[in-house]
């Protein structure tokens, strides 16, 4: 193993572990309407959680795609 393979492949178990916490962080699509019948939050807090909601599916997409890579990579070696 060389040098370059061990640290592409501690930067990958990084972006796995980072990529389940975002994941994990995310509200479910069926959050919107439970809340609306439940009463939610409201309709003054929609705005801040799609806010976030959308940087974190944004961070999914880019994270995603750099393990993909990353693992495609690793599989040359």
């Amino acid at each position: 193993m060389t040098a370059l393979h061990i640290v592409l492949t501690v930067i990958q178990l990084i972006l796995a572990v980072g990529l389940v916490v975002i994941v994990t962080l995310q509200s479910g699509k069926s959050a919107g309407l439970s809340s609306a019948i439940a009463g939610g939050d409201g309709f003054a807090a929609k705005g801040k959680s799609k806010s976030l909601d959308a940087k974190l599916a944004k961070a999914t997409k880019w994270i995603g795609g750099v393990f993909i890579v990353l693992t495609l990579v690793l599989n040359l070696f």
